[in-house]
């Protein structure tokens, strides 16, 4: 299979994920896999254990420490096997034998999340969305005292909602960001365990970053296995086995990218700017109506039907001629699902806005 260096004609994508990562990064990526650091090696046959990899590990934990402002108390690893992983590793870490945990169901991954911690013991999904669809972020729930953590999903992906605002926690507060990481500014000092997936706002597929506040761990009264423990790879700084070495380069070259153009204050900015260029066109063209409720809207992932399911036909023929890639909904859902990471500039949303525009004005 033959690939082109670079894209004969601007594509626009909207992709779910894995999702759009700046060009510069792409570029500096694609160099490290022929010269890293000026070894006339790649980046890919070179030793984890090297000094390079490990200066360069280092500096992508640095750089996620001062993006999110963190305290002194917080660790920062890079693991494998996803979200999915830590849907499992979460309850196994935290969960006590005896204890319960707490979870806010608002959709396919925090469903699947729950599936995983009552494999491990006492689960209460003490509030959830499903009945409406998952259309909007549950509000007015009360959180047991007495449970061992508080898990949420802060982003939806695949139903376009997310968190305005985070809860007031008294207990270990855990949370799914794996869609909205980086992409606007929160108190990450209120959260005990924060995980996500790289392959939305951080880099590729292949590694998950987990951020753990000392001295929650090791509580369980239960045997944890070596691979499952947050503590393994903690005390390894990362390289208990061989780390996704690639994956973790491309995400400290995004962080690179973030902290120079502003840091976490600037991409929000732009994400407020694009996903109100976006919405504004939503709700005033008369063709497409929103699936999530108007407050709980992602400013990731924008989910909306065509009003006239007839003519899904000549809007993706439309997107196509614009080079609009990605936006097809997930199946659960259908429709269309317009993800803006970090990464999409906003001149891209500009040009969905316009074939929105041009579409209601032909079938209108």
């Amino acid at each position: 299979m033959e690939t082109s260096v670079m894209p004969a004609t601007k594509v626009h994508n909207f992709s779910a994920g894995p999702s759009i990562l700046p060009q510069e990064v792409l570029q500096k990526a694609a160099l490290a896999c022929t010269n890293f650091n000026n070894l006339n090696l790649s980046l890919l046959e070179v030793s984890h254990r090297s000094k390079d990899v490990v200066e360069m590990t280092d500096h992508a934990v640095s750089l996620v420490k001062d993006l999110l402002n963190l305290p002194e108390d917080y660790d920062v690893v890079f693991l494998q096997g996803g979200a999915s992983m830590q849907f499992l590793m979460v309850p196994y870490n935290l969960l006590r034998t005896d204890g319960t945990a707490a979870y806010v169901n608002t959709g396919t991954w925090a469903s699947k999340a729950v599936k995983e911690a009552r494999g491990l013991g006492n689960t209460e999904v003490i509030a959830s969305s499903e009945m409406q669809g998952f259309n909007h972020i549950p509000k007015g729930y009360t959180i047991p005292a007495d449970a061992d953590y508080l898990h949420i999903t802060s982003n939806n992906t695949i139903y376009g909602t997310q968190y305005q605002g985070f809860p007031e926690c008294e207990i270990p507060f855990v949370a799914d960001m794996s869609s909205d990481i980086f992409s606007r500014r929160f108190d990450a000092s209120k959260f005990s365990l924060i995980y996500a997936g790289a392959q939305k706002n951080m880099g590729p597929a292949g590694v998950t970053l987990a951020i753990i506040k000392k001295g929650i761990l090791g509580k369980t009264g239960r045997y944890i296995p070596t691979m499952l423990n947050y503590q393994t790879h903690i005390d390894k700084d990362s390289m208990f086995n061989t780390p996704p070495v690639f994956a973790i380069y491309v995400s400290m070259l995004t962080l690179e990218w973030l902290k120079s153009n502003g840091g976490i204050d600037w991409i929000e900015a732009r994400n407020k700017q694009k996903a109100e260029m976006f919405y504004g066109e939503l709700d005033s063209n008369e063709m497409f109506e929103g699936i999530a409720a108007i407050e709980d809207r992602s400013r990731m992932n924008a989910t909306f039907l065509l009003k006239n399911k007839n003519l899904e036909e000549d809007f993706n023929k439309m997107l196509k001629e614009a080079n609009i890639s990605g936006l097809k909904g997930h199946r659960s859902v259908g429709g269309f699902r317009a993800s803006m990471y970090n990464a999409l500039p906003p001149e891209s949303v500009q040009v969905l806005v316009d074939v929105m525009k041009e579409f209601g004005k032909k079938f209108g």
